[in-house]
């Protein structure tokens, strides 16, 4: 049974307010008084209930975070920015994964309504809104995170998406390359639909150039490789390949570099997006579109906390600018950030 706070009084002898103001304001009480307290806290193992307190003061000190997938290290960073942003304001981040199921989205944002928390950053795994659109009903203000959402009620961080497809694009078409396939996910998901539309305008622009989408389940390295592998096997291939992010253009590069009879950047061409710490350190090193994670990640947490301080704050959409980075993968000039476009 948990101990409670008159568990606490009763065994230092002192009144429950005494443990509270112990607690809370410990400079009010008398030195031998706290030491008392302290001392009963520690022979009872007694743990406050943070939520309780929080609740009864009409604000928490916990941050909610629920990504499409934690294990992709886009999401670690921009998850890391958060913390940092939060840690400088005296707040902790709870985080939750949604593996891009809106049931398991849904799920964890309820969980953080019940837990009271000062408000919620979310990187939707669909375009249903609903259950965030409930919590910013509630007083829980709900910042989008790897998504914009002009002309909705939610503010949003992110990077332009349809313009990091374009200059990837365009980055290969610039090669010479003209039969592209986006490899990733499903257009039901916005990033995805928007990098294949910017994908798909560059080519529109450039004669002979077409791009293919190959969708994929999963947005993983094993999603890629098993595309790669069916890619790779076909009469005529694509001269380049687009993935939709990191992990998916490294699995592809694996099935190809596997078959032995296809070489990159030689037969096929190849480019990621999001620019992980794994892209530089490939087997050949890999071509990207780099997003500033942990600057998402910061960004979008302080907005929330202002957000959550003011209600009357206004919306505020903020997006940064995807950056071309050249590497071995694409067969072009050593690594650079420049943006053709």
């Amino acid at each position: 049974m948990a101990v409670s706070i008159r568990d606490v009084a009763n065994q230092a002898g002192v009144s429950v307010g005494t443990v509270s103001n112990v607690l809370n304001r410990p400079e009010s009480v008398a030195a031998h008084t706290v030491d008392r307290v302290r001392a009963a806290i520690d022979a009872l193992g007694y743990v406050r209930n943070d939520a309780a307190r929080q609740l009864r003061a009409g604000r928490s000190d916990t941050v909610g975070l629920v990504v499409l997938d934690a294990g992709n290290p886009f999401f670690s960073d921009l998850a890391r920015g958060a913390e940092d942003a939060a840690a400088e304001r005296g707040l902790s981040v709870l985080l939750g994964n949604s593996d891009e199921r809106p049931d398991r989205e849904d799920a964890y944002l309820g969980l953080f309504e019940e837990q009271r928390v000062r408000g919620v950053l979310l990187s939707p795994s669909s375009e249903r809104l609903e259950t965030a659109e409930r919590l910013r009903a509630h007083g829980i203000p709900v910042v989008l995170v790897d998504r914009s959402a002009p002309g909705s009620p939610f503010s949003s961080v992110a990077v332009d998406d349809e313009h990091g497809g374009y200059i990837a694009a365009r980055h290969l078409l610039d090669q010479g390359r003209r039969r592209i396939a986006f490899v990733g996910g499903q257009r039901s998901l916005r990033q995805v639909a928007d990098r294949l539309a910017g994908a798909e305008r560059a080519a529109a622009e450039t004669p002979g150039g077409r791009v293919e989408h190959v969708p994929t389940e999963q947005l993983t390295v094993l999603a890629g490789r098993e595309a790669g592998a069916a890619l790779g096997a076909r009469a005529p291939r694509p001269d380049a390949v687009f993935a939709v992010n990191d992990l998916v253009a490294l699995g592809v590069m694996q099935a190809l570099v596997m078959l032995g009879s296809v070489r990159i950047p030689e037969d096929v061409a190849l480019i990621g997006y999001d620019d992980i710490a794994f892209a530089q350190s490939a087997v050949v090193p890999l071509t990207s579109i780099r997003q500033p994670a942990h600057l998402i990640g910061s960004t979008a947490l302080a907005l929330l906390d202002a957000l959550a301080a003011d209600p009357t704050h206004a919306t505020e959409t903020i997006e940064f600018d995807p950056e071309l980075v050249v590497r071995a993968s694409t067969g072009a000039r050593p690594e650079s950030g420049t943006d053709p476009s």
